[in-house]
């Protein structure tokens, strides 16, 4: 009988990667991987295509800020369409590593990335310090509770501008968030256990 030669083993130590695609704009149909992490869930492409139609008027131009980042596909999407640059933070090494590998591959200059939970970097900000951002994309784990402590420090640290918008996601169930009161509930959608909100803020 021949002897069977024994299967490879793989040597990669690297987690195991899925695909995103962006949707529309500079690279549309482009394809960019992401790490398999804990409760990285990317924001799907059926909502993504209907945020972004809410915002294009919107992206061109903004300066973002993609809170609990993940595989950063709302950034990326955003910087596709034209925003002039992102922020991206997220807790995950892996995340934050492959999304900077994707960055240097779409040759994209306009994109920062930051590994730090998203309130411990918000808590860092120097209130009136620091830049204002037109367009925040917010998507915690759910279940949480984070929304009202994020969107509270946002306020606190002057980190919006006179005009900011601000994107949530969250879980259905959740019929109400408690936001500051100048920010105004624009639009809502429910697509199968998320909730995708957004708001936009009132000037003081």
């Amino acid at each position: 009988m021949p002897r069977r030669n024994p299967p490879r083993k793989n040597s990669s130590n690297q987690e195991p990667r899925q695909m995103l695609r962006i949707i529309g704009g500079e690279w549309r149909s482009r394809k960019v991987p992401f790490p398999s992490v804990e409760n990285l869930r990317p924001t799907p492409d059926r909502v993504r295509e209907t945020l972004f139609n809410w915002l294009q008027n919107i992206t061109p131009g903004a300066r973002c800020l993609d809170l609990f980042a993940g595989s950063g596909a709302l950034g990326l999407e955003a910087l596709s369409r034209g925003a002039s640059s992102v922020t991206f933070i997220d807790n995950s090494p892996a995340a934050t590593y492959q999304l900077k590998d994707n960055l240097q591959t779409l040759k994209c200059q306009n994109g920062e990335v930051i590994t730090s939970s998203a309130i411990n970097w918000l808590e860092a900000r120097q209130t009136d310090t620091e830049p204002r951002y037109d367009l925040v994309f917010l998507d915690p784990p759910f279940r949480k509770d984070m929304v009202p402590v994020i969107c509270e420090l946002l306020e606190k640290r002057n980190l919006l501008s006179d005009h900011a918008v601000i994107y949530i996601e969250a879980e259905s169930e959740l019929s109400q968030l408690l936001v500051p009161d100048s920010w105004k509930e624009n639009r809502s959608k429910t697509a199968g256990q998320v909730t995708y909100r957004l708001f936009y803020k009132e000037p003081s």
